[in-house]
């Protein structure tokens, strides 16, 4: 079966500084892959290279059976089936909500307008707020923008979804709802890999879990066995930290 992304010795580096060190990843069509691991390790960076936002040194991507690591790849094209959610939501001021996640199916995709509506409306109903969907981003909570950028990405029909932290700058009560919404996606099948802090959601959500540490993936493993019984000792210092 081939595999929806596949990563092969992806080299990563800022100047002299090594960021990514042969790092080879498998991932099929409606798996949940969580990435975890102390700040600094190169856990967003390695989003970042699936999805074009940084160069890469070395390796190759290969995204549904097309290599995407190439000098020639329509970056503008590739996005679109690879949405990514950010920690920041990035939505514009001056347009309502529905207008924001509008913009890009109708400017870039050139969607139909009634189909590209009701399924954002339909999409904003689903994560509780399509009652919202007229008010503009300074009316809304961190969560609820949070949502919104989800719902943003999901209205560009990706086949794969990358979410790097996109609970970090929210209060503790609005984290729930965020991923809650993830937890959704990813009963609906939808391919993810996600960059979280959350060692409660990462155990809850993950089909695979992979721990980064100086570039490397030092581990890789199934939820339960990662989380109750971690194999490396640097996985071990690191859950010793968290309570889940």
């Amino acid at each position: 079966m081939s595999h929806l992304l596949r990563i092969d010795h992806l080299y990563k580096k800022f100047d002299s500084t090594e960021i990514l060190h042969d790092i080879n990843l498998k991932i099929d069509k409606g798996e949940v892959l969580v990435v975890v691991g102390p700040s600094g390790c190169g856990k967003s960076t390695l989003l970042r290279c699936i999805n074009g936002l940084e160069d890469i040194q070395g390796g190759d991507i290969v995204f549904d059976g097309k290599k995407i690591s190439g000098k020639n790849t329509k970056w503008n094209l590739v996005r679109q089936q690879i949405g990514m959610v950010f920690q920041s939501y990035d939505l514009f001021p001056h347009m309502n909500i529905l207008n924001n996640i509008l913009l890009g199916p109708l400017k870039v995709q050139r969607q139909n307008k009634k189909e590209a509506k009701d399924r954002a409306i339909s999409l904003l109903k689903r994560v509780e707020l399509e009652e919202k969907k007229d008010a503009y981003p300074r009316q809304l909570s961190g969560g609820q923008k949070q949502r919104v950028a989800i719902v943003r990405a999901l209205c560009m029909n990706p086949k794969i979804m990358l979410f790097d932290e996109v609970t970090a700058s929210l209060d503790p009560e609005m984290v729930r709802e965020v991923l809650d919404c993830l937890l959704e996606l990813a009963k609906d099948g939808m391919t993810m890999i996600i960059v979280t802090h959350e060692m409660a959601f990462a155990k809850a959500v993950a089909d695979r879990v992979i721990f980064m540490d100086n570039g490397k993936i030092v581990e890789e493993n199934l939820p339960k066995s990662f989380f109750d019984n971690p194999k490396s000792e640097r996985a071990k210092r690191f859950l010793s930290r968290f309570d889940f």
